[in-house]
C-alpha cells in the first residue's frame, strides 16, 4: 500500500500581474522522501515552496499537508502547520545580532516559548550534528565564513526535529567541495530527523547527491518527475538540456540584447 503523500499540491495556479508564475502544477512528495524540485532561474521554484509555507496564496488550486488543505488556513492553524516545518534558506539567513546558538535556538525560544537554558543545549546539540563543535555556539555570525553559515543555518532547520525541511539553494555561493560536504550533511541530517525533504535548485550535481526523485518545473507546469537514478534517462527534451546545461534546445533564456 502506498503511502499518503506528505505534500500535495494540485493544480496549484499563481500570476502576478500578467506574468504567469505557476500554471496547473502537481507535486507529491511521500513521508521521508527527498525531492527536489529543478528549473531555471525565475521557473517559480520560490513561489511554490511560498505558496507551501503559506507566504503566497494560490490563484486557484489545492494543498495539503498531511492530508489537510492549507491554503484558506487561519494565522493559529497556519503557524501551527509551519511549526512541523524547518527550512535552510539561500543564504542562511542569520540574525546578525543574535549569537550563533541564539540564531539556531530562536524558534524553540520565540515560539516555543522554551527556556534559554535548554534551548542553548539543544543548539549544540544540533551544532554537533552538522559537525561543529559548542565553542561556535558563542560567535556572531559575521564571524563565520560561507560554508560555516550554512551549516548553522542546517542546524538552525533541524533545531525543532520538524515533520518536513525546505531547502532553498542549499549550495548557492559555496565552491564544489564545501558544497559536497553541506549536502552530505542534508542527507545525514535529513535521515536522522526523519524528515521529509523538499528543495529547490538549479545545481544539479547537489540536487542528484541529496534526492530520491526529482520534478521539473517549465512554464509553471511539472513537465516530468521520476527517480533521480532515472534523470539522465528521462526522455524528455527539457530535462535533458538542463541537466547538461545546454544553451541550444526547448528552453529558451531571455537575454537582454541592447
Amino acid at each position: 500500500m502506498t503511502a499518503a503523500p506528505k505534500i500535495k499540491m494540485t493544480g496549484v495556479k499563481k500570476a502576478f500581474g500578467p506574468k504567469v508564475v505557476l500554471d496547473g502544477f502537481d507535486l507529491e512528495v511521500l513521508p521521508r522522501e527527498s525531492v527536489v524540485i529543478m528549473g531555471g532561474s525565475g521557473s517559480g521554484k520560490s513561489v511554490a515552496l511560498k505558496c507551501i509555507l503559506g507566504l503566497v496564496t494560490p490563484d486557484d488550486g489545492h494543498i495539503e499537508i498531511d492530508g489537510v488543505e492549507v491554503t484558506n488556513l487561519s494565522r493559529k492553524d497556519r503557524e501551527a502547520v509551519n511549526a512541523k516545518i524547518g527550512m535552510l534558506f539561500q543564504n542562511a539567513a542569520l540574525f546578525d545580532s543574535l549569537s550563533v546558538w541564539e540564531n539556531i535556538a530562536f524558534g524553540l525560544i520565540q515560539g516555543r516559548k522554551m527556556a534559554r537554558d535548554k534551548a542553548r543545549d539543544i543548539a549544540h546539540e544540533k551544532l554537533a550534528q552538522v559537525g561543529m563543535g559548542a565553542d561556535v555556539g558563542a560567535l556572531s555570525p559575521a564571524e563565520l565564513s560561507g560554508g560555516m553559515r550554512k551549516r548553522v543555518g542546517l542546524a538552525r532547520a533541524i533545531a525543532g526535529d520538524p515533520d518536513i525541511i525546505f531547502f532553498d539553494e542549499p549550495t548557492t555561493g559555496l565552491d564544489p567541495i564545501m558544497g559536497h560536504v553541506i549536502d552530505d550533511l542534508i542527507v545525514k541530517c535529513v535521515r536522522e530527523v526523519g524528515a521529509t525533504a523538499l528543495s529547490i535548485t538549479h545545481d544539479m550535481a547537489s540536487a542528484r547527491r541529496i534526492s530520491d526523485r526529482m520534478a521539473m518545473l517549465f512554464k509553471g507546469k511539472n513537465i516530468w518527475q521520476g527517480p533521480t537514478s532515472s534523470v539522465d534517462e528521462s526522455g524528455n527534451d527539457h530535462v535533458d538540456q538542463f541537466i547538461n546545461g545546454r544553451a541550444d534546445g526547448p528552453i529558451q533564456m531571455e537575454v537582454f540584447k541592447p
